[in-house]
């Protein structure tokens, strides 16, 4: 196909004023609207109004210009029917070759906190609409949505004095991406909104689902080197996470596996406040904590930390609630990891990191936003072959005025803060778990086992291995106990309270072995499975 005459409406004007000039100097005739033919008149390059091929006046401040059946027929009349050639010459319809549209700033003016007035009128209309009927003909027509296609399209007319099929249907794909997209990014905000335009948490499960996300960058591959990775993040997120955070240094790219460590490191560290519980230092292995533990500093949180199980931390993944200092910047320089991530950084700190060209330092630029988290991303999305589950994010927090103590003693102050430290820890395992915390540490970790009681011997015996005391430790389950096998365990290694769910049939018979054992145990009425 070789154009004759090429639409152009653009809002981005990247590089459109030298590629209109090379298809203007190519014989295309050129059609334009608004700001934009005003722009390639102002460098010279010869345009037609759309009024003039509409014989119609552009009206009501532009919301109507090209939404004419002259713009539309010269788009979509197939050139191989002679029905369709019959009623373009009958009705003075002109052929359009070339559509070149990018739309309206809509996601761009939701950003920058426009009015709700000033966001309904850059939802586009005419420009969608051309962009769809273009790719629907690109048999017949050529549509150029994307700047970086420019170069292409120029390239290929030059070469062969035509646009080829295969690039046309290249490009009519990615516009239809484009208006999904577009379209995809309208629905999320009203989502967000009443119907004055004041923010609302919606968390309606929506039938049909669809869902939009814009790509960061392509991975070196996915989970393991034979499958391919990207990663892609929700457009309009403003809470702090992996997904806005700023690569400060680090010579290789993260990878799959390190982001999704760094999202969960993220978490376990942000369900601490810095400033009411202590700073948080998380050390992660396959999405897992090694090592977490409160501090009066950020190097005494870590140093507790990693002595959770220094060997299990080699290789894996740093996070703070808290700005990182020189101090623990050097303990961390000691030990290879993949990764760190903080709100901040000092700016010594950060020159220590640097030394170590591997470690990839990541930041967070504050907390600011914390308070949204589940308000913009409300949403958890996990595949399986030929579907989707979809569920809300785990973000309830357990409120101590409404636990409830079961067991003949209640829990001591030092208890009590054990037991709420180590049930925001627990959460953030791997299903079927269990963690032993002492003194604002989580000493044993019992991750990912087919039974609880397993779950709490591992944790057990590695805390052992690690020389570390369990003795007036606590205990926290993810779920309830189906047994009492596993308090009896506990009570075999120190532990004097315990924190889970409740609700098994066998209820009465694990408090009874708490009783037993002279333990407290408190139940929270919440479950957090992790898969």
């Amino acid at each position: 196909m070789r154009p004759v005459r090429a639409l152009i409406s653009v809002s981005d004007k990247t590089g459109i004023v030298d590629f209109a000039r090379e298809l203007s100097n190519l014989g295309v005739e050129i059609i334009s609207t608004g700001g934009t033919a005003r722009l390639l008149k102002e460098a010279g390059i010869s345009v037609r109004e759309i009024s003039d091929l509409t014989g119609f006046p552009e009206i009501m401040e532009g919301r109507v210009k090209t939404l004419h059946p002259k713009v539309h027929g010269g788009i979509l009349a197939r050139r191989d029917k002679e029905e369709h050639l019959k009623a373009m010459e009958r009705l003075g319809i002109e052929r359009i070759d070339m559509v070149v549209v990018n739309l309206y700033p809509f996601k761009e003016t939701v950003k920058k906190g426009a009015s709700l007035e000033e966001i309904i009128e850059n939802i586009d209309i005419g420009g969608p609409t051309m962009v769809r009927a273009a790719a629907k003909n690109y048999a017949h027509v050529a549509i150029v949505t994307d700047p970086s296609d420019y170069e292409r399209v120029i390239k290929e007319l030059k070469e062969t004095g035509e646009i080829s099929l295969k690039t046309r249907f290249y490009l009519a794909r990615k516009a239809f991406n484009l208006t999904a997209h577009y379209d995809a990014l309208i629905a999320e905000f009203l989502y967000s909104i009443d119907e004055e335009g004041n923010p609302v948490n919606c968390r309606e499960m929506r039938n049909p689902l669809t869902i939009t996300f814009e790509k960061v960058s392509d991975l070196r591959y996915g989970e393991n080197p034979h499958q391919r990775g990207a990663f892609y993040k929700e457009v309009f997120i403003k809470e702090p996470c992996v997904a806005r955070a700023e690569k400060l240094h680090g010579e290789k790219e993260l990878s799959f596996n390190n982001i999704y460590d760094l999202d969960a490191s993220f978490g376990l560290v942000t369900e601490f406040d810095p400033q009411t519980d202590g700073i948080a230092c998380a050390i992660i292995k396959h999405a897992n904590p090694c090592g977490m533990a409160l501090g009066k500093t950020p190097e005494e949180a870590y140093e507790k930390a990693l002595k959770v199980d220094p060997v299990s931390a080699f290789g894996g993944i740093i996070a703070f609630n808290a700005k990182v200092t020189p101090e623990v910047a050097r303990l961390i320089t000691e030990r290879f990891y993949e990764c760190i991530i903080a709100p901040d950084y000092d700016e010594e700190a950060l020159e220590i990191l640097r030394t170590k060209k591997n470690l990839r330092v990541l930041t967070t630029n504050g907390l600011d936003g914390l308070e949204r988290r589940g308000v913009d991303s409300p949403f958890e999305y996990r595949r399986i072959t030929g579907g989707l589950l979809v569920q809300d994010r785990d973000l309830i927090t357990v409120d101590p005025e409404k636990l409830k103590v079961v067991t003949d003693r209640e829990p001591t102050e030092r208890e009590w803060k054990d037991l709420l430290f180590a049930f925001k820890v627990v959460k953030w395992v791997k299903s079927n778990s269990v963690v032993y915390a002492k003194d604002g540490v989580a000493v044993g970790i019992g991750v990912g086992q087919t039974s609880r009681v397993d779950s709490a011997r591992c944790a057990a015996e590695k805390a052992k291995m690690m020389g570390l005391d369990l003795q007036g430790s606590v205990l926290a389950s993810e779920a309830f106990f189906p047994f009492r096998d596993s308090v009896d365990e506990a009570a075999k290694v120190g532990v004097t309270a315990i924190i889970q769910p409740g609700g098994s049939i066998r209820d009465g018979e694990v408090i009874q072995a708490a009783n037993e054992h002279g333990m407290a145990m408190v139940f929270t009425g919440i479950r957090h499975f992790r898969h």
